[in-house]
């Protein structure tokens, strides 16, 4: 339908691949359906006001009390309850990660630090490997000014803060290739500052993870 047509796409949150993304994806529905709600409420308050008269109307305490405090309320409520538990699983909590790698943002580009097949730290530029299946830790830093880590298919967003580390837990549900981009402007050259995940089959590392060294390339 014309109307999903941008619920998809390489940078869609409404096409999750890993469990964080997947509790956004149903907040955010959440949300359009409390919207709805309230706004079809709305309609039918107009309606009642300019319709054809009724001949038993509902008494004042109904619209005012129920339909125009209580309902609204209760919606709110029920959505804000939705946010503080997706919100609580996105925090790392006590499972412990698979690994622990680090993206240090810079203008303007992303650069990733992660363990090797032998073990030692391997840095590439651009793209970022994590097995597949299993959670990975990531340690977000900025070299410069503000930017933000996002990979809208497996997580929600995360600010790189100059003199500061921040944390955020990816997981991928398979293996494949998803698209991360800096979701805070950050000078003339942010609209390029972007970046690939790559999933990878745990028992299988990519030839990138190695060799050591900086990866000029992808």
């Amino acid at each position: 339908m014309p109307v999903l047509a941008g619920c998809g796409g390489p940078l869609s949150s409404l096409s999750p691949a890993g469990p964080a993304a997947a509790g956004i994806a149903v907040l955010w529905w959440a949300m359009l359906a409390g919207a709805v709600l309230i706004t079809l409420l709305v309609l039918a308050l107009v309606w009642r006001g300019f319709g054809p008269p009724v001949r038993r109307p509902p008494g004042e305490r109904f619209w005012l009390h129920g339909m125009g405090v209580g309902f609204p309320l209760a919606v709110l409520a029920a959505l804000v309850g939705a946010g503080i538990v997706v919100g609580e699983r996105l925090h790392p909590g006590q499972e412990p990660p698979a690994l622990r790698v680090e993206a240090i943002g810079r203008q303007w580009e992303w650069r990733f630090r992660q363990p090797g097949a032998d073990g030692a730290m391997v840095e590439t530029r651009g793209r970022l490997h994590i097995p597949a299946g299993v959670p990975v830790d990531v340690v977000i830093r900025s070299e410069d000014v503000i930017h933000s880590f996002w990979v809208p298919r497996l997580a929600g967003k995360m600010d790189a803060l100059p003199g500061r580390d921040n944390l955020l837990r990816l997981r991928a549900d398979r293996p494949g290739l998803y698209h991360g981009t800096s979701a805070e402007f950050s000078g003339a050259g942010y609209a390029g500052m972007r970046f690939e995940v790559l999933a990878y089959p745990p028992d299988t590392p990519p030839a990138a993870l190695a060799r050591p060294g900086p990866e000029a390339g992808r």
